[in-house]
């Protein structure tokens, strides 16, 4: 097997739960291969780099081996190589904090100290 379909293949390293998932996101623009926006049926080969747009995680990685049956998790490394820098990792860990540190709407005006805190993690974005 020389090539795969970029939906069926996102699918079977588990970037996607489902197959037409990952075919909506190629449809949408969120799939690049090589720097250019695709078609969920693009032929994919050993190689390719990838960008997927998760939610807020933009993720990057090469394709190391193809397989058509979906893989466990355990087995997902064998298939690519995870090339996202580890600062984009760093960047989403910030936003999720900083959704944690998010005041509920009625709870009065914040601290000093809760201002101060909530004003460093918006300025680490």
């Amino acid at each position: 097997m020389d090539t795969i379909r970029v939906d069926k293949w996102l699918w079977v390293v588990r970037l996607f739960k489902t197959r037409s998932l990952a075919g909506a996101a190629c449809r949408g623009g969120k799939v690049k291969i090589n720097q250019q926006t695709i078609k969920p049926s693009k032929e994919i080969k050993i190689g390719d780099i990838i960008e997927v747009q998760l939610n807020q995680l933009n993720k990057i990685v090469q394709v190391k081996q193809l397989s058509t049956n979906r893989v466990a998790a355990k087995l997902v490394d064998q298939l690519m190589t995870d090339l996202t820098p580890t600062e984009e990792y760093e960047r989403i860990q910030i936003m999720k904090e900083y959704k944690a540190v998010q005041r509920k709407p009625g709870s009065g005006r914040p601290t000093k100290k809760e201002r101060r805190e909530l004003d460093s993690l918006k300025n680490n974005f």
